[in-house]
Parts: structure tokens; sequence; C-alpha cells
């Protein structure tokens, strides 16, 4: 079951983390919508702090069960029917047994913790001076800077013809976005940029801490849940607006499930899923 609640913060960074707090949960499982940037004023006057809608799934509840007692147990009580008391003999009693000497139990000492290695920073190598992927960087970097941001682009050459770039620094929860619509943004706009002033045609994947990934693993799992909740209900459900790439993952996670068939509907932007029972 999906519920929203609404969170205020110094930024849309402070907010968003000040939501994965209260409700105990990582990055992955809210979605979180800016209802109104932040305002600074003037000399701290007509300020505001930056206000974010959070959706999350919470547990179904649970309906209390009827008590096995019905209209029964309001019923006037029987009248008891006493036996005739038939005199016991007297009960010889056995000797007691001597008390066993109590062993004290021996403390379990607590495992020791294996330390976890720490995680080493990544190396990127340099972009060639005059390679695709320098002009890459260089485009990125810009855009970047005219969005006030201090991330720093690193472009690797992928395979058939597609350039990998990772946005590496702080606040990147601000350039990922709601469900990485920023992120498609940036990509977006280098793919236009860049491939008007080159040979060929190649593709430019950006990402920053490696959420497309994380994405797709927490898609796969939402998808698998709805499908059981559809199995479950014999009925069909329709998720939130997604675009092509995110519907292509939902269809993907269920195309092999048994009684289960999707497809979308609507126009772009509100393009949605369908997950329907098969009788």
């Amino acid at each position: 079951m999906e519920k929203t609640i609404t969170v205020t913060g110094k930024n849309m960074e402070k907010a968003t983390q000040a939501a994965m707090e209260q409700l105990g949960l990582d990055r992955d499982s809210i979605q979180v919508e800016l209802v109104a940037r932040e305002k600074a004023g003037f000399f701290g006057i007509g300020s505001s702090p930056c206000i974010i809608k959070v959706t999350y799934e919470a547990p179904d509840p649970v309906e209390p069960k009827k008590s096995a007692l019905g209209s029964a147990s309001r019923s006037k009580p029987k009248q008891k029917v006493e036996a005739p008391k038939v005199e016991e003999a007297p009960k010889v009693e056995a000797p007691k047994a001597a008390p066993k000497a109590e062993v004290p139990k021996a403390k379990r000492e607590p495992k020791p913790e294996t330390p976890k290695a720490p995680k080493e920073p990544k190396v990127y190598t340099p972009a060639e001076a005059g390679s695709v992927e320098e002009k890459v960087e260089q485009f990125i970097k810009g855009l970047l800077e005219h969005m006030n941001s201090q991330a720093v682009p690193h472009a690797m050459k992928g395979e058939n013809d597609t350039v990998n770039v990772e946005l590496v620094g702080e606040d990147l929860g601000y350039l990922i976005g709601r469900r990485g619509d920023t992120l498609d943004a940036i990509q977006h706009l280098a793919n236009y940029s860049v491939n008007r002033n080159i040979d060929g045609h190649i593709r430019i994947n950006v990402d920053a801490e490696e959420y497309r990934e994380k994405r797709e693993d927490s898609l796969r799992r939402y998808a698998v849940k709805k499908a059981q909740q559809v199995l479950k209900a014999h009925r069909r459900t329709t998720l939130e607006p997604m675009n092509a790439y995110e519907r292509h993952v939902i269809h993907s996670a269920l195309q092999n499930t048994d009684r289960i068939t999707t497809y979308s509907v609507g126009s772009e932007p509100n393009r949605r899923v369908v997950i329907e029972y098969v009788r």
C-alpha cells in the first residue's frame, strides 16, 4: 500500500535525508517529488525551507480476527449438575527425592565481529586529449557549472560505440532528481550536443552513485510484488507513470510469470504499465 508524507529541509538533499531517517528507508525505497524550492530571502526575511512529498510502500493493514465466541457466549450460563461426592482413599506420599545439584551453565562468549574492509576509492583514467570522451566531459562539466554543481564528470569508452559517464562529488541526489529525471535530462542534452559535432553516432550513458543499477533492482522487486497482489486478487493494477526505459524493465521482469500479462496505456509523459491477471 502506497503512502505519502510531506517533509521540509534546508534544501532538497537535507529534506530527502530527513525523510529517509524518519521512515527508516534507503533512497531506492522512496520516491521524492519537489513541492517547493527553498528561498533564501533578504537578510533572512521571507526565507522558506524546501518542501518535498515522499511516496513509499507501507505493509498492508492486517484485519483483526473475529472472535470465536458468537452469540452463544452471551447466552445465560447453564446450571451445573453436581455429581455425588465419592470419598477417596487417603493418599500415601512417596518419599521426596534429594534435590539435584544445579550445574552452572557456561557463558557463551560473543563471536568477534569481522571488520569490513574499507571500500577503496575508484581511480579514473583521464580522457585523452582530443578524444570523444574529452568532448563529453567538457560539455557535461559546463552544464553542471550552469546548475551550480561541483560534481565532476568522468567519461570512459564502453562497448558498441558507447561512452559511460559517472558523476562524482557531493549533493548528487540533486543531479539524480525524482526517479532519475534530472539525470535523464543531462544524458539527453549530452547525446544531442556531442553527436552534432562528431562523425558517426555514439550513445552517452550518464550515471551517479550507481543509481541506474539500483533503480533497475528496485523496479524488478516492485514489479514482482505488484504481480503477486494481482494474482491474489484476480484483478489488474495500473502502475505510476514511467519513462520508456523503466516500463521496459517492468515488462521484462514479468514476461515469464504465469497468468500475468503486461501492457502500456496512455501517452507520454504519463504513460503507465498495466499488470493484468489472465484467466
